[in-house]
């Protein structure tokens, strides 16, 4: 036996292919809803002929290949159906008389049966009974019938019935019985009566093909007195057969008698008067039960026939496996099967294990849809359509994309015809594996097919392809996508017009984007953003400041920044002022004007360098009647001092003191600011005033003074800094002690001045004094305990560390013990912390120069692993 089991533990498993073993890792797949976007198998996954030698997936595909090869018959019809597909009439003719077809009922009734598409059967009908030496009978009209009413096209089929007399070809069939026939068939029994009628009239009657057809629609009408009146004069003229039987079994079954039905088989069996359809007539008895939840009644009926051994039930097999996996008993199913296949040799037909193994991939059991497709291939069995489908979907799910792939590209060798979940399978799991040229061209196809794959899978080539900048591409799939009548989600034309933007072509992407507008497609805010940002990067904020406003009108809301980044490019035009009042005038004209509105022009101005221009806002404000609030005025102040007009911050300030009582937060901001602008004498004056009035400065006042402090190396100042923090009770900060023990490591004149400065204090838990003793430590003037147990408990008694403060106290520890280093690095880790750059960048400059390369090389490359790149020093010590 070539089937093997694939085993279902994590172990690598090993799938058998015609005797080849393919050597898989753990397969992980996932649901159909959500196709795979990456996968745990290679892309080149070897295949292993006995553990000695490898074969490529090549030779799986020869493998499958070989099997899924199809008779010539069916290569043939497939020429025969793009030939009508594809030629114009007269063309059409001309080829099919050059493929010398062998014309005769049987194969005619092949071919539309071969058929998919209703009008190629028609023409194709159309064109036989043109041929000279070919007469249509009653079975290959009967068979237009039924695919002109499965395609639910009953006026083509009247008209057609209405036309019938004209036919080139109707002198050789019977005249009635085809009438009868059609309009049965056609959903209309009361004409086929009449019909039938006016034959009996005229002495003429149906014969048993035509009774059989007659009585089907009947039934299917549900015209069942009509039903039984036709019954007997099948009986009275000798014509009841199985196919009459059936016929009545199936009306029992409609009308829900399952019993009489169940009597009527029986007693047929007893007289011996069933032969290969009585395991159909056990099948549709089967089905009713199944179809109304008596699962346990139809499995016992189903036993006692088998026990008789009087029915073949291999069709009855075939419904039982059908409806268990319909009701989600797939377990039971396949039970069934294998007991069967064990005791009574049972092969089921293609389409029964289509329906287990298509259940099977939904459930993503993948090692027994391996075990069925073994099952059929061993038995001879030759796969149709779906199998070919299903295989597909298997080695997309099983992470097996090149035999897929090779499989999708021979197609026509074997008359492979992909269905949607086939194509949607292949190109999701292409793109997972970053073929995105290839999903491309399979979706192209699938759409010219006629197939779409679903706007999800349509949605996740679009990324791929707006992700790796191949917007022609884009271009094209999404023109494609139109000319087959599917229009591309708003999210897909947003990412199309965002990497066009992103790419340097936003006049492209807004020329989409205004055609989106004429047919009320409205935009996603985050289009919107990249639209904007696009023309800024070309310096187009003009179009840019128009998308601001017209965003809006289509519900969205900006946010501060992009107001900001907007302003400060029109500022980079040439007549900016002009430009900037314009869009200042088009906003105040679509919303009602508030302090909000003028607060992101005045914001825009000042990080766009021009505190003149936001003043002029802050004036216009006030003139419009709306009184500028706290953060209009935070704002004006912070445009003064980010452009270091101190002057006009202090004068503006003394302004606001002269009008009102001024808050903290006004408080904070000139401080903070005065800070940052280097004017750290003129902030000390503001701290100071400030206390005395009676807000207190916030925490971060202080830690900008001590950082500007420090820069500017006043350490003396910086310590009364923090003795008056002690004295009103407050602590140091993480961002100070971080300061102060910077600048310990970089020299020992903090500490010269803090011992020099600083009391002598004899009580050991005095807070300063423990500050005093970490500053000493890391500026070298007092041993290093190399216990960084013992100084993490220190600094923890000073201020709360954290990611930086732990990166001070790697780097201190480098200069002296790489191994305590190294350990810290873990520690690091285990309080949870994820190291960032410059934490790798210590730990890898240490190593250099501890002379430790090959160790130091390792954390380069994890350090590339987590995407961080070494500083400049480091990088001099690399090469």
């Amino acid at each position: 036996m070539m089937r093997t089991k694939l085993s279902s533990t994590n172990t690598p498993r090993a799938f058998r292919v015609l005797g080849f073993s393919i050597s898989t890792s753990t397969v992980s797949p996932t649901p159909p809803s959500s196709p795979p976007q990456n996968h745990s198998l290679p892309r080149h996954n070897p295949i292993i002929l006995g553990g000695i030698g490898t074969l490529q997936a090549k030779d799986v595909v020869f493998s499958f290949k070989q099997w899924f090869k199809s008779p010539q018959n069916v290569l043939l019809m497939d020429r025969i159906f793009r030939i009508l597909a594809d030629l114009p009439p007269d063309d059409a003719d001309a080829s099919l008389a050059g493929l010398r077809l062998p014309l005769s009922e049987r194969f005619v009734l092949d071919v539309l049966a071969h058929g998919k598409d209703v009008l190629s059967c028609l023409k194709f009908f159309d064109w036989a009974g043109r041929q000279p030496g070919f007469h249509h009978t009653r079975a290959t009209f009967h068979a237009t019938f039924k695919i002109l009413a499965r395609a639910k096209l009953m006026s083509l089929m009247l008209d057609f019935l209405q036309n019938y007399t004209e036919l080139r070809y109707v002198h050789r069939v019977r005249f009635y019985d085809t009438l009868v026939m059609g309009y049965a068939v056609a959903g209309k029994p009361e004409i086929a009566l009449q019909l039938f009628a006016k034959m009996r009239f005229q002495g003429l009657d149906l014969d048993s093909f035509a009774y059989h057809v007659l009585l089907n629609a009947l039934l299917e009408e549900s015209c069942f007195d009509a039903f039984r009146v036709v019954v007997e004069q099948i009986r009275m003229r000798g014509l009841d057969n199985e196919i009459t039987h059936s016929i009545i079994v199936k009306k029992f079954c409609k009308q829900g008698q399952l019993d009489e039905a169940k009597a009527y088989v029986e007693q047929l069996v007893e007289n011996g008067r069933v032969g290969v359809s009585g395991g159909h007539m056990v099948g549709l008895i089967v089905d009713a039960l199944c179809n109304r939840k008596r699962f346990e009644e139809a499995g016992r009926w189903l036993e006692e026939f088998r026990v008789s051994g009087m029915v073949s039930l291999d069709q009855a097999y075939g419904v039982w496996i059908r409806d268990l996996v319909r009701a989600g008993r797939l377990d039971g199913a396949l039970e069934f099967l294998h007991s069967k296949k064990g005791s009574e040799r049972y092969v089921p037909m293609v389409s029964g294990y289509n329906i287990l193994i298509c259940r099977l991939l939904r459930e993503n059991r993948l090692e027994e849809v391996f075990d069925l497709l073994m099952e059929m291939k061993e038995d001879q069995i030759l796969p149709d359509k779906v199998t070919m489908n299903a295989v597909l979907c298997f080695f997309c799910k099983a992470g097996m994309v090149d035999v897929a792939l090779e499989l999708y590209k021979s197609r026509e060798e074997f008359g492979l015809s992909p269905n949607s979940m086939s194509y949607k399978y292949l190109i999701n799991t292409l793109c997972g594996d970053g073929s995105t040229d290839e999903a491309y061209h399979v979706l192209k196809h699938s759409l010219e097919q006629g197939h779409f794959p679903g706007k999800r899978t349509f949605s996740i080539i679009a990324d791929a392809l707006s992700r790796e900048g191949k917007l022609d591409k884009m271009k094209e799939l999404i023109l494609v996508a139109l000319d087959c009548n599917y229009m591309p989600s708003s999210s897909t034309y947003g990412k199309f017009i965002s990497a066009l933007c992103w790419a340097r072509k936003a006049d492209d992407g807004y020329l989409i984007h205004e055609g989106l507008n004429k047919i009320s497609k409205v935009a996603s805010m985050n289009t919107y953003f990249n639209m904007i940002c696009g023309f800024n990067l070309l310096n187009r904020a003009d179009i840019a400041a128009r998308l601001l406003i017209e965003l809006q009108e289509k519900g969205h809301t900006p946010s501060r920044s992009l107001f900001r980044t907007v302003i400060c490019r029109l500022f980079d035009m040439d007549n900016p002022e002009k430009r900037f009042l314009k869009l200042l005038e088009m906003q105040l004209s679509h919303q009602e004007p508030t302090c909000q509105v003028y607060n992101f022009f005045i914001e825009g101005a000042g990080h766009a360098k021009k505190p003149v221009i936001a003043r002029e806002v802050f004036e216009m404000m006030r003139r419009s009647g709306i009184v500028p609030n706290l953060n209009s005025e935070i704002l004006m102040l912070q445009s003064y001092l980010k452009n270091e007009r101190i002057f006009d911050a202090l004068i503006f300030f003394r302004d606001l003191q002269k009008r009102r009582k001024v808050g903290r937060k006004l408080c904070n901001t000139m401080i903070i600011g005065l800070c940052k602008a280097n004017r750290a004498d003129i902030a000390l004056e503001m701290l100071k005033e400030v206390k005395e009035k009676g807000p207190t400065p916030s925490l971060e006042c202080y830690e900008e003074l001590v950082k500007v402090l420090c820069t500017n190396r006043r350490y003396d100042v910086v310590i009364d800094l923090i003795n008056d923090l002690e004295r009103d009770g407050r602590h140091v900060s993480s961002f100070i002690g971080n300061t102060l023990l910077f600048h310990a490591l970089k020299s020992q004149e903090l500490f010269e001045t803090w011992f020099h400065t600083k009391d002598a204090c004899n009580e050991i838990s005095s807070p300063s004094l423990m500050l005093g003793h970490l500053i000493g430590e890391f500026s070298g003037f007092i041993g290093v305990n190399q216990d960084f147990n013992y100084l993490e408990e220190v600094i923890q008694q000073c201020f709360p560390l954290d990611l930086y403060t732990y990166n001070m106290l790697l780097r201190k520890l480098t200069m002296f013990d790489m191994d305590l280093a190294l350990e810290l690095f873990s520690r690091i880790r285990q309080k949870g912390y994820e190291p960032n750059r410059w934490t790798y960048d210590t730990l890898v400059h240490g190593l250099f120069k501890n002379g430790r390369t090959s160790e130091a090389n390792r954390w380069v490359e994890e350090m590339s692993r987590k995407g961080f790149e070494p500083t400049y020093t480091t990088k001099l010590l690399i090469y």
